[in-house]
Formats: structure tokens, C-alpha cells, sequence
């Protein structure tokens, strides 16, 4: 698959409503209902790669969500019309903008060489971005999570592939004291681990609550401290 090459003069002039951060290309989840520059980036890109026959608009609407659900398909990943670390990845685009020199013919090969860090900043952040997403009994896709779908789908944005239930993600975490940035943190709302969310530090994680759908709570809440048994990382 061939590299992409963001020019300079595309850079500078089609930023529609640049962030007060001018976040680079890659840094950030783009999903529908958005506009700046980052789409601007994005449907340049997906028009190269012959997806995007439309004027560039700096707009996330159905056309450029539909644009991005057929380079998912071909390039064989999660189809879900979002475009975050993973589909970043396919395009050869880097947090700052720039075409990777890693191979990425494969997510575990793209995987290896990142740092533990990074991802887990990845993982949050994608998790962050899917706020407002209700909660469905078995959801594991944007349309709606279950609790333990969320965390996967999280992961699976990233790279990392985690299993499916609670129970299982609990048992193949490594369990630390203290929980960091992309940790799990479990709770037994009823016998054994039944609930769990993503650590985003400052005493919160964010999950998928059957009542709120994605949200951020925090540990130092009544509910959430007296049913919490620990933290682990996978």
C-alpha cells in the first residue's frame, strides 16, 4: 500500500476551524458531526486513494463516513465508518501528521513498535471520544456497547486484542495496586467481576454504564468504591 504525502500548501490552506492545540493529522479520532482541518486531511487522503470523489469540505458527514467504511473494507479492519488509531495506521499517517516508516502490513507488526505509553494513550483516548454512545445488552460496536464491549472495541482501535467478558479480561489482567493511565479497574456489581472500565487517571475511568451508555465516572463514588476489587492491566 502506498505511503501518503501531506503537502505543505494542503497543510496550510484547507484548516476550515484549526483547534486552539493545531493538532496534526492522526492525533485525534474523527468521527461523523465533525469539521476542521483534520477532515480537510482526511477526505484529501481518502480522494487520493480513490474513495472521495466530492469537493474537499473539511465536513464528517455520511458521504465521508461512507468514504472511509470502503477503505475499512479494503484494507480488511473493523468497518465502523470511524477513523481512529487503527485506520490511521492503513493510511501510513503518524500522530504528527506524517507517513509512517513502519511496515504496517499487519496491526501486530505496528503494534510491536510502539511504546506501552502510547498506546495506552491511544486506548484512552478512543474510549474518550466515544461519550454519549448508549448502552446496548451485547453492543460492541459505536451504534452501542456493552460494558465489557466498550473496552474491547477500545483496545481493538489500538492494536491490542483482549477477550470479550469481564470475567475473562479480569482473569488475564495482571493485577497492580495502583492503577495508570489505560489500566482496567473491576467491579463486582454482582458475584464475581462483572463490571469494568478504562483508567484515565485522576481517580476516574471511563465505561460503558447500562444506565449513563459511555461515560466518565469516578472511583471516590459511593457506588463505584464499595463495589471496586482492584485494577489490572493487560
Amino acid at each position: 500500500m502506498k505511503k501518503f504525502v501531506i503537502s505543505a500548501a494542503l497543510a496550510g490552506g484547507l484548516f476550515l476551524a484549526p483547534t486552539a492545540a493545531d493538532a496534526a493529522f492522526g492525533d485525534n479520532t474523527l468521527r461523523v458531526g465533525m469539521s476542521n482541518g483534520e477532515v480537510s486531511q482526511l477526505q484529501e487522503t481518502l480522494k487520493e486513494e480513490g474513495h472521495f470523489n466530492h469537493s474537499v469540505t473539511g465536513y464528517f458527514g455520511p458521504i465521508t463516513r461512507q468514504a472511509v467504511i470502503d477503505f475499512q473494507r479494503e484494507q480488511n479492519i473493523q468497518v465502523d465508518g470511524i477513523v481512529g488509531p487503527q485506520t490511521f495506521g492503513e493510511m501510513n499517517v503518524s500522530g504528527n501528521g506524517s507517513s509512517t516508516t513502519t511496515s504496517t502490513s499487519s496491526n501486530q507488526t505496528q503494534v510491536a513498535g510502539a511504546s506501552t505509553t502510547s498506546n495506552a494513550t491511544g486506548i484512552v483516548n478512543t474510549a474518550k471520544s466515544l461519550q454519549g454512545t448508549p448502552y446496548v445488552w451485547g453492543g460492541t460496536s459505536p451504534s452501542g456497547f456493552d460494558c465489557s464491549g466498550f473496552i474491547q472495541y477500545a483496545f481493538n482501535q489500538n492494536g491490542k486484542s483482549i477477550p470479550r467478558t469481564v470475567s475473562e479480561m479480569y482473569n488475564a489482567s495482571t493485577k497492580v495496586s495502583n492503577p495508570q493511565v489505560g489500566d482496567l479497574v473491576f467491579f463486582e456489581t454482582r458475584t464475581g467481576p462483572s463490571h469494568a472500565g478504562i483508567y484515565i487517571g485522576n481517580n476516574q475511568f471511563v465505561h460503558s454504564g447500562s444506565s449513563t451508555g459511555v461515560t466518565v465516572a469516578s472511583l471516590s463514588n459511593s457506588y463505584w468504591s464499595q463495589t471496586y476489587i482492584g485494577a489490572g492491566r493487560i
